[in-house]
């Protein structure tokens, strides 16, 4: 029961990341330039937008599992809940007033933003009790077919940079790849491992 609190305490935070990011402007991580796409075109909130991704991906994730775990999923289910309101309430509420126009300042909110989001996210997978769906699906398709976990990441990532512009290209919308989405790429990646390195470190340290 701890570690599942935990872990939808790590969604939250990781919700509360993506805002700092959305709200800097600057440009999003590869997977949420889609979802920020996506909710331009319509009158569905960015959040919302993230959790029926997630959804999605759930749904394929039960679909490839062979040892169907409907407790986990259902609590995954929660946590992508938890994630996508989060990211409305401070999207659109708490962070809604504030106006960032200094360029540096937008930067600091930005690597701030993704830090915390780096650092949830590698204390979820660290925990290793509600991993996130699009994750979920990489592993499972990897073991299906022998090709790296790195590689599917990579792919719905490149997916998701290329339908963004497309989306931005046909209804004449912002181009949300932008240089934070560069910075994402690489800062996002060392937090998370970093965090997920020295987290199962502490761990295992507990246990000795």
């Amino acid at each position: 029961m701890k570690k599942i609190l935990a872990s939808l305490f790590f969604y939250a935070l990781s919700g509360i990341g993506i805002s700092l990011t959305l709200k800097a402007d600057i440009g999003v991580s590869s997977f949420n330039s889609l979802n920020v796409a996506i909710a331009s075109t319509s009158n569905i909130k960015v959040g919302t937008i993230t959790f029926l991704m997630n959804v999605f991906f759930l749904l394929l994730f039960i679909l490839l599992s062979k040892q169907k775990q409907f407790l986990k999923y259902l609590l995954m289910f929660f946590s992508i809940l938890c994630l996508g309101s989060i990211i409305n309430f401070f999207s659109y509420t708490l962070l809604a007033p504030i106006n960032l126009e200094n360029y540096f300042f937008k930067m600091v909110i930005f690597v701030l933003g993704t830090c915390i989001a780096g650092f949830a996210t590698g204390m979820v997978i660290s925990i290793g009790i509600l991993p996130f769906p699009i994750e979920s699906v990489c592993i499972v398709l990897s073991d299906l077919t022998g090709y790296s976990f790195t590689k599917f990441r990579y792919g719905i990532d490149l997916f998701s940079v290329a339908a963004s512009l497309i989306l931005s290209s046909i209804y004449s919308l912002p181009i949300f790849v932008r240089e934070g989405t560069l910075i994402s790429l690489f800062l996002l990646s060392g937090v998370i491992s970093f965090t997920k390195v020295h987290c199962e470190t502490y761990l295992l340290n507990l246990k000795s």
